[in-house]
Order: structure tokens, then C-alpha cells, then sequence
């Protein structure tokens, strides 16, 4: 989603000139530091209302921030009010930063996969024909309905994302999208998770989410793959178009080269290599960036 750092009719306007120019789908963060502006919840309400067709998705709430209760509540609604163009997307959390401020603990990563993991049966629950009980270790349900019911059935898709074997298996066991990413830990420099992102690493990746798939007793080919572009360079024109990620600041030359998460070059070369990465590891949801202009003509040529 575009920054609120415009007027707001401004906002909406540019909204709609996503939907108008192709996108599925548009996604937005969950922070609370680094200047970070918006409410996820109320941008996708926001997003929802001023198109007909556009697809809003939360990449991804942070786990820790809402209780799965009152994110249900709100992603049920807005699947109603919207005719069903709600995704969720969930997350542990990997910001220290935004629990910090906030005085949030930020456990360990087990215990927030732990906790994410349970998040995610609850919410799955709540979509459900029936009321739910849950006695977890994190999280206590007494037969509470999950209302609204959903217009997508039986539940608007779960996006479950991650960079570690953990958080991927979960992925595949339980989520309708798995999305490939980069680990991030504190043993990682963000700024150059990149490198965590070359085609061995993202097969080992897909390979986890598909096994843990067929151990849940699903069909792997059911998973819906995303993969997000961290850093975007198209040529148009004589004029580079630049969409790039603070994951990608640090990363070395060749590193980026190798990459199926960079797209470098012509609208031909970057859907070249879209519909390469889709035949090689089944990843066919791609999230282009936060520079319309630059993402706008490969969306154009997938379309036509």
C-alpha cells in the first residue's frame, strides 16, 4: 500500500490506480517503530472500501500485538463488508524494536512460533460452522462463535510466511499461502537477508513447506507459493525503475544476480524470469514491491 504521507483523498486515489492497473492484491506491513504510520486492520478496511475487485491483504500481523480472537472478529467483517477479498497473513513477529516499545516481551523464537501456531488454530476455529473451545498453553477459548461468517469459504486464505524450517513446516501443515522469505534472526543482518534468498535455498524452502504438507494429509500441490520481490530494476524507456528493499541494501553484486527474489531488466526479461521461477519451485503469487510504476508494466504484459 502506498505511505500515508499524502492527503488522504490522495491515499484512496492511488488505491484505486492499483486496482485499475492490474494488481490481484495489495499488502501491508504490521509495525509500530520506525516511522511506521498505519493500522493494518484500518488501511485494508480503508483499501477494501474505495475499490471493487482489489484484494486486501495483512503481510503479516504480528502475532503478539492482537489476541486471535479479536483479529478474527475483525478479519470476519471485513471479508463480509469487502463480498470476500480479505487475505491474512500471520507472523511470530521479528522486530525486537516494536515489542520494546510497546513493553511487550519478545520471547524467544520457540516460543513465539509456539504461539503463533496456536494463534492459527484459533483462528481457523472460529471460521468454523461451530463454536470453539481451545485449552492451549497459550490461548483459552470457551465456546466462543466465531461471527461473522465468512462470504469465502470456509475461511478467507491464511498466508503464513517465514525464512525458518519451523515456521515453513507450519506453513505447509496449516496455511492456504506459504510465503518463501528470508530468515531473519537476530544472527542475521537484515540488510542483506537477500542472501538467504538464492534458488538452493528457496527449493530447500519450498521442499520443507511440500513435506510437512503431505505429513498434515494435504495435498501439496493445494498450497498457494508466494515470493516477494526485494529488489525490482525495470527498464523502461531508457529510465530505471527502482523498487528495493532495506533486505537488499547489503547484499553483494552476485548475490542479487542469483537471486529469484531481484528482478533486473526489461518488462521481457523480469516476466521471463517470473515464469521461470513459477515452472522451477511452483511460486506463482508474487509481491512486486512498493514502486507502482516500476511493477505496473510487468502486470500489464502477465494480463494481456
Amino acid at each position: 500500500m502506498p505511505a500515508l504521507n499524502r492527503p488522504v483523498a490522495a491515499w484512496r486515489d492511488e488505491i484505486r490506480r492499483i486496482e485499475d492497473l492490474g494488481f490481484s492484491s495489495v499488502a501491508i506491513s504490521d509495525h509500530l517503530t520506525g516511522g511506521w504510520a498505519m493500522d493494518p486492520v484500518v488501511a485494508m478496511t480503508v483499501a477494501a472500501e474505495a475499490t471493487t475487485r482489489l484484494r486486501v491483504l495483512g503481510m503479516v500481523f504480528c502475532n503478539d500485538f492482537r489476541h486471535p480472537v479479536l483479529l478474527h472478529k475483525s478479519m470476519a467483517n471485513l471479508d463480509v463488508f469487502s463480498g470476500g477479498r480479505v487475505e491474512i497473513g500471520l507472523g511470530a513477529g521479528w522486530m525486537s524494536d516494536d515489542h520494546d516499545a510497546i513493553g511487550l516481551p519478545f520471547d524467544p523464537a520457540g516460543v513465539r512460533v509456539d504461539r503463533l501456531a496456536e494463534a492459527i488454530e484459533v483462528v481457523r476455529g472460529l471460521f468454523g460452522p461451530d463454536p470453539l473451545t481451545w485449552h492451549g498453553k497459550h490461548y483459552q477459548i470457551a465456546a466462543a462463535d466465531g461471527l461473522p461468517k465468512p462470504v469465502q469459504r470456509p475461511h478467507p486464505p491464511i498466508l503464513v510466511g517465514g525464512g525458518s524450517r519451523r515456521v515453513l513446516e507450519l506453513a505447509g501443515a496449516r496455511a492456504d499461502i506459504v510465503g518463501i522469505n528470508p530468515r531473519l534472526a537476530p544472527d542475521v543482518d537484515p540488510l542483506a537477508a537477500v542472501a538467504d534468498m538464492s534458488p538452493t535455498r528457496i527449493a530447500e524452502k519450498v521442499a520443507w513447506a511440500r513435506a510437512a504438507a503431505v505429513a498434515a494429509g494435504r495435498d501439496p500441490a493445494d498450497l498457494e507459493l508466494q515470493l516477494r520481490i526485494f529488489d525490482l530494476r525495470v527498464s523502461l524507456g531508457g529510465v530505471e525503475h527502482i523498487s528495493t528493499s532495506s533486505h537488499a541494501r547489503n547484499s553483494s553484486a552476485a548475490e542479487l544476480a542469483a537471486s529469484p527474489s531481484v528482478l533486473h531488466g526489461s518488462v521481457s526479461a523480469c516476466v521471463d524470469q517470473l515464469i521461470a521461477t513459477r515452472e522451477r519451485f511452483g511460486i506463482n503469487y508474487f509481491h512486486l514491491g512498493t514502486h507502482v510504476d516500476a511493477a505496473a508494466p510487468i502486470v500489464a504484459r502477465f494480463a494481456a
